[in-house]
């Protein structure tokens, strides 16, 4: 009885905590929002220094004898977005002599030749994610690394950088991304004689303007391959491809494009589809304006031919609704 008489006043003794008002919960939230947005910004600010870092810097530029490079990605919000450019100078990037003489040590003879026609050729890599915020450019940096990783393993293993990489980041974006988060891409190595050896997962063509012609010339596109944008769909090819279920079917293998930029002082461009689509998709630049713009400059450096786009683009297109990303390859003269 003395227990539970004492439970009873001790019940009596307890105050419950007062309910806070709807108003109070409110004005709580409104405290804390500055905080929250603080913190956002601030981790916008961090991720926005990492994509940084992955960027091209001027250096990274492939040097190759009889042709010249130049490209850059000019981002629509702040300096990252949804275009992302990787060059691969496989001279600047890897040790070439050192890999043969190991490739010839394992007795590898057919790797060390692949590995020294390298010398001769430079890759480019470009990739558009959907969108163009900062946050976009997640995708691309994970296929930044992803793809570079994967390239020094390829040249230990085959001495060149093979179709079967970009099998396996088809598979591994098909795996991780959403359907409504893609990747357009395109990756092709320029060969000192003016072949540009290629594959293209829903990426815009390359584009030649010929010299002796004085125009931009046509491109057999029936004779081209274009593939799905990276990871929408499984990989046919894959070892693993009966492990990924789709119910849109498989992508088949990735075969190579050829094109040949035959005549000295030939320009080539590369391009994401934000120098094609603005306001809407209602404007193309170039359909409208390219050829006549590379006339004016044909007779300059890549560099000189890059520049004077870009002006007259942010003429034509004051105000852009994406990313673009050109790359000039020029045959030398």
């Amino acid at each position: 009885m003395q227990f539970k008489r004492n439970i009873r006043q001790l019940n009596y003794q307890i105050v419950l905590p007062k309910r806070a008002s709807h108003k109070q919960n409110r004005d709580d939230e409104m405290e804390r929002l500055p905080m929250v947005e603080g913190e956002m910004n601030s981790e916008l600010v961090n991720f926005q220094k990492i994509a940084r870092n992955i960027l091209p810097h001027p250096g990274e530029i492939p040097s190759l004898p009889g042709i010249d490079i130049y490209g850059e990605t000019l981002p629509l919000k702040g300096e990252v977005g949804g275009d992302h450019l990787i060059y691969i100078d496989f001279h600047k990037r890897f040790d070439l002599d050192a890999r043969i003489q190991e490739a010839l040590l394992e007795n590898k003879s057919d790797v060390a030749k692949t590995l020294q026609e390298n010398r001769d050729k430079a890759g480019i890599l470009l990739a558009d994610a959907s969108g163009h915020s900062i946050t976009d450019a997640l995708l691309t940096a994970m296929l930044h690394q992803a793809f570079l990783v994967g390239a020094s393993y390829e040249l230990s293993l085959n001495g060149e950088i093979s179709t079967d990489l970009f099998e396996t980041l088809n598979t591994r974006f098909y795996q991780s991304a959403s359907i409504d988060k893609f990747i357009t891409m395109i990756y092709g190595e320029i060969h000192r004689s003016g072949e540009f050896r290629f594959i293209s997962a829903a990426h815009p063509l390359p584009v030649v303007f010929s010299i002796e012609f004085d125009r931009l010339v046509n491109i057999n596109q029936d004779r081209m391959v274009i593939y799905p944008p990276i990871g929408t769909l499984p990989s046919a090819a894959q070892v693993d491809a009966r492990k990924q279920k789709s119910s849109y079917g498989y992508k088949p293998k990735y075969s190579v494009n050829t094109i040949n930029i035959m005549g000295a002082g030939d320009i080539m461009l590369l391009f994401t589809d934000g120098f094609q689509e603005q306001m809407q998709g209602e404007y193309d630049f170039v359909s409208e304006q390219l050829e006549a713009c590379l006339r004016e400059v044909k007779y300059g450096s890549a560099r000189e031919i890059f520049e004077h786009l870009k002006e007259n683009f942010s003429v034509c297109v004051p105000e852009p609704e994406d990313d673009v990303t050109i790359v000039v390859v020029k045959k030398g003269w």
